[in-house]
């Protein structure tokens, strides 16, 4: 299981007083030294946290495999293929949000979606979408050319520890990607507590993890705090 460490909420504190720390290049060699597999960011529209200047250090350093998470915007398309990251997870995005408030809706933009799957196969990036688990919303997206998903596990985590329906619907919609051939990661919401069955589910290979991780490290530090996620998914793995 892969864990990509997002570290978005570290530009957060450096955009809320505009200066230069804590810089989100020393985060990404801290997800490195730490043993994580790679690194995801969210480069949103209104740019509230991560920056363009941010991604390009990241990229060419090539500390791990990059994942940047954007819109299914002409501007994102762009991006994406200036830093040609080694994958890019479509997200949907509404002015003023806190965080992503659920799934992308693949019937809702299908042609932008069919042009960012073409676009990956052009530069050989990998394409996901972030998707709620529905195998509607699933089916749809492999149809546009997608070959991997990214569950949405936000209702999961809102619901823990009592989730068992949550779970199940995660679970159906991991196994409709497999069938559909689709790679399968899962996010949002996710802590040291809840992770443990996320990981159980085989077909999910690869989370995404930063808000709880970022937390946990204002008190124990950013490689500890990792560390610590990465003990909760190994234990998951076990079943303990």
């Amino acid at each position: 299981m892969r864990l990509g460490v997002n570290i978005d909420h570290v530009a957060t504190v450096r955009q809320a007083r505009g200066g230069v720390e804590p810089d989100p290049f020393e985060a990404a060699q801290i997800v490195r030294a730490a043993g994580a597999d790679g690194i995801t960011v969210h480069i949103r529209m209104d740019r509230r946290h991560i920056q363009e200047s941010d991604i390009a250090r990241i990229r060419a350093s090539e500390l791990l495999p990059l994942n940047i998470e954007m819109a299914t915007t002409d501007e994102m398309q762009q991006i994406a293929r200036r830093h040609r990251p080694h994958k890019v997870t479509l997200v949907p995005e509404q002015p003023g949000e806190i965080t992503t408030l659920g799934g992308l809706d693949c019937f809702r933009s299908p042609e932008a979606i069919r042009r960012f799957a073409e676009l990956g196969r052009e530069l050989g990036m990998d394409v996901a979408v972030f998707i709620d688990p529905d195998s509607r919303q699933i089916e749809q997206a492999a149809s546009l050319g997608i070959r991997e998903i990214e569950i949405h596990t936000g209702e999961y985590a809102k619901r823990w520890p009592d989730a068992a329906r949550e779970l199940a619907a995660i679970e159906e919609a991991a196994l409709t990607a497999a069938r559909l051939g689709m790679r399968v990661a899962a996010g949002h919401g996710l802590t040291v507590a809840n992770v443990g069955p996320i990981v159980a589910v085989r077909p999910v290979e690869e989370l995404n993890i930063g808000h709880h991780i970022v937390s946990r490290a204002i008190f124990v530090g950013l490689q500890a705090a990792i560390g610590e996620m990465m003990q909760a998914m190994a234990q998951g793995a076990r079943g303990s």
